[in-house]
């Protein structure tokens, strides 16, 4: 007998509700979200037929839940949640959620629509560590751009100057200097000695001279802040740019591990031969593009998930083409990244972008443009388990011979 499974997740407990080919419910529980719990939702399912024989429907792609099922055996596949949201006022006249509802519809829409929706394979476990590696490095970054910002908006509000006296507020030397002067009492007596010595200690690299940024930090307005508040903003400023250079370092532990990670991986491989996809972008790309071949069917069908084909509306003579809001965020951030920084190496991908630019379009607009035209010949690429070659593409040989 066919049966067909709905999941409703959960943090603490997840709703299962199991339907038979009819969508009449044979058996509605509730499993808690720790050992032996998961034990017990494998074992129950398991009682229904062999797990290469039973669907699983879920509103989330990954997970320790996922995982779990997905090395059972079980074809689990994801049903995004404006699907089953949709669907709602199909099974009942009122709009509030429910757990065991909601699993209910989870479970019926894989016995209508199974046939439209994909299963999910498991990906290498190489893929899933540099997937694991490049997604906690984003999220660094991103911790650290907001930590960042809360160091420069607490200078701005006692010492103008030393926020702007480095062009990166997180730089190591930026942070270096922070610490050992953090505030306009503690760097009273710099002179450009001083300021010279510290930054031959603390290997400055930039091109301003000693006397240069000291001119700097003195142009900049005076703060107004009393003593004893200085003194308090001092210390937080101590603090916040000691959490940031230690934030700092790890991100680069973490670059480095990542960027020997993806040169070990086929796919990373692939990535890498694109002009100016780096090591960095091109793990994030192939951390999200995974090892699996067939997930993506089309180059429209990864397209539309990297986010950089727009959506149609359509109804009668009215007509529009807006912002694609359901897809791989983290996957269209990479993919316009690489774009971006694709156009400064090949005349091709520069001419799509001006041609873009000439049309009207604005930066960001033309720049997934781009990358549309990328991620065909990066698909065909990925299928065909290549690398690019320039000499192989046909309309950026055609451009050059032409202009």
């Amino acid at each position: 007998m066919s049966i067909f499974v709905g999941l409703d997740w959960g943090g603490s407990s997840h709703a299962v509700c199991i339907v038979d080919a009819t969508g009449r419910s044979l058996e509605h529980f509730v499993v808690a979200h720790d050992r032996d719990g998961l034990d017990r939702l494998v074992a129950r399912l398991r009682r229904h037929g062999p797990p290469e024989e039973t669907p699983i429907a879920i509103e989330r792609p990954s997970g320790l839940l996922v995982d779990v099922l997905v090395a059972a055996g079980f074809l689990v596949t994801p049903v995004h949640p404006n699907i089953v949201k949709a669907c709602r006022p199909r099974y009942r006249a009122v709009a509030a959620k429910s757990d065991p509802g909601d699993a209910f519809i989870l479970a019926d829409i894989l016995r209508t629509d199974g046939h439209r929706l994909t299963a999910l394979k498991p990906q290498s476990d190489a893929i899933k560590a540099l997937r694991a590696l490049v997604r906690g490095r984003d999220d660094l970054v991103a911790t650290r751009l907001v930590l960042a910002n809360q160091l420069r908006a607490l200078l701005e509000s006692f010492w103008p100057g030393a926020a702007v006296l480095f062009a990166d507020i997180a730089s190591p030397i930026a942070l270096a200097f922070l610490q050992r002067y953090p505030t306009p009492e503690a760097a009273h007596r710099l002179g450009e000695k001083r300021m010279a010595a510290f930054l031959a200690q603390n290997q400055y690299c930039g091109r301003r001279h000693a006397g240069d940024l000291l001119a700097r930090l003195r142009a900049a307005p005076a703060g107004m802040a009393a003593e004893a508040e200085a003194d308090a903003k001092g210390e937080l400023v101590r603090a916040l740019a000691g959490t940031l250079e230690s934030l700092v370092a790890q991100i680069a532990r973490l670059s480095s591990r990542i960027e020997h990670a993806v040169a070990q991986l086929p796919e990373g491989r692939i990535v890498m031969s694109f002009p100016r996809a780096g090591k960095i972008c091109a793990a994030q790309i192939t951390a999200e593009l995974g090892d699996v071949r067939a997930r993506f069917q089309s180059e429209d069908h990864l397209a539309a998930e990297a986010g950089v084909a727009p959506v149609t509306y359509q109804s009668g003579k009215s007509r529009g083409v807006g912002w694609r809001w359901a897809c791989n965020k983290r996957l269209r951030a990479a993919v316009t990244c690489f774009a971006d920084n694709s156009r400064h190496a090949s005349p091709w991908a520069a001419n799509i972008y001006r041609q873009a630019r000439l049309r009207g379009c604005r930066h960001p607009h033309a720049v997934r443009i781009l990358a549309r035209a990328w991620l065909r010949i990066l698909w065909r690429a990925w299928q065909d388990n290549l690398p690019y070659d320039a000499n192989k593409h046909l309309a950026a040989k055609a451009f050059i011979a032409n202009g």
